[in-house]
């Protein structure tokens, strides 16, 4: 279609000049209040079309500014095969927002710790690389002799500090697993080995409906582990996994998936099941980190076809059901 006006507003008249169009197909990048604005024009009656940021780059002409971008993305919304990101409700983002807390949190609690270790270090007292150990020595350096007043005084308020950061973790806990138990679709996936509450919890939050997704697959390939390819001549050549998607539930299910691995090595070889036989077996040709991932993307496809089939895990649902895809219109 032709361009039938161009114009740079601010939020608020960009506000008041939305407010009066005609029902249309709106298309934006997935960026920061995206999910906002198209929550704001679906209420209008709008078709809204997010796409991420990285499949609006290529048709991006000359250099990167507000007009190109809004070329590139006008562009890409056309595309018969564009991949679109599914708009997330306000509670969903409510949710992630916990989970987002509780990473800044830790990462806070884990940057004090270094720091106290370092300072302490400075006065030749060297606590082992642990954050337990730290945090039970440090009723007993409040009063090391070793310890000028000054650094006392200052291991006190750290210790306030932990005890703050503590209980904010636990409450974070506490949202976190009340959302794992009213949620169905975290319900079932906690039935997986290697998936807790934050896990489940963070999956029910990001992917409300995994029929968006044609196979556990392409669930996988979005979560960014699946290997690269570099294949060309008709040669297939893989490389390492993508790194593509959602960081953390891809970080939460390779936790997930170490301590799996861990269950299944300690399992009784005459009693293991087929899964955990099929872990032993990879681990004794591929080694640690390529099994980790390896289970990981199982897991994450086992959970799409438990969340897209609505089913309860059952470990031998692959007899039942063959290689096929849910068809959908809009899948990535």
């Amino acid at each position: 279609g032709a361009v039938t006006e161009q114009r740079v507003l601010r939020r608020e008249a960009f506000e008041r000049w939305a407010a009066q169009l005609a029902p249309a197909l709106v298309a934006m990048e997935a960026c920061g209040s995206a999910h906002h604005w198209g929550r704001w024009f679906a209420a209008r009656g709008h078709t809204t079309r997010l796409i991420a940021p990285e499949f609006v780059v290529p048709f991006r002409k000359g250099g990167k500014n507000d007009t190109a971008d809004a070329e590139a993305v006008a562009i890409a919304a056309r595309q018969p095969t564009m991949r679109f990101v599914p708009i997330k409700t306000a509670d969903q983002q409510a949710m992630l927002a916990w989970h987002c807390a509780r990473e800044g949190w830790k990462e806070e609690r884990v940057a004090l710790l270094n720091r106290v270790r370092g300072l302490l270090a400075e006065y030749g007292v060297v606590i082992p690389r642990s954050p337990e150990r730290l945090l039970t020595a440090l009723p007993a350096l409040t009063e090391d002799a070793r310890l000028p007043d000054r650094i006392h005084a200052l291991l006190l308020e750290v210790r306030e500090q932990l005890s703050a950061l503590h209980a904010r973790l636990a409450k974070c806990d506490a949202h976190i697993a009340a959302h794992a138990n009213h949620s169905t679709a975290a319900q079932r996936a906690m039935q997986l080995t290697g998936v807790g509450p934050v896990t489940a919890s963070a999956l029910a939050a990001t992917v409300p409906d995994a029929r968006v997704f044609r196979n556990g697959r392409r669930f996988g390939a979005w979560l960014g582990l699946t290997p690269r390819q570099h294949s060309s001549g008709g040669k297939t050549r893989l490389g390492r996994i993508s790194l593509h998607g959602n960081v953390y539930l891809r970080n939460l299910l390779i936790q997930g998936a170490r301590s799996t691995l861990q269950s299944a090595l300690r399992a009784d070889p005459a009693k293991a099941n087929r899964l955990q036989r099929w872990i032993s077996a990879l681990y004794g040709r591929k080694g640690y980190f390529k099994t980790v991932i390896a289970i990981a993307n199982k897991h994450a496809r086992m959970l799409w076809a438990m969340l897209a089939r609505d089913e309860n895990y059952d470990a031998s649902a692959w007899q039942r059901h063959p290689m096929t895809s849910i068809a959908s219109p809009k899948n990535p």
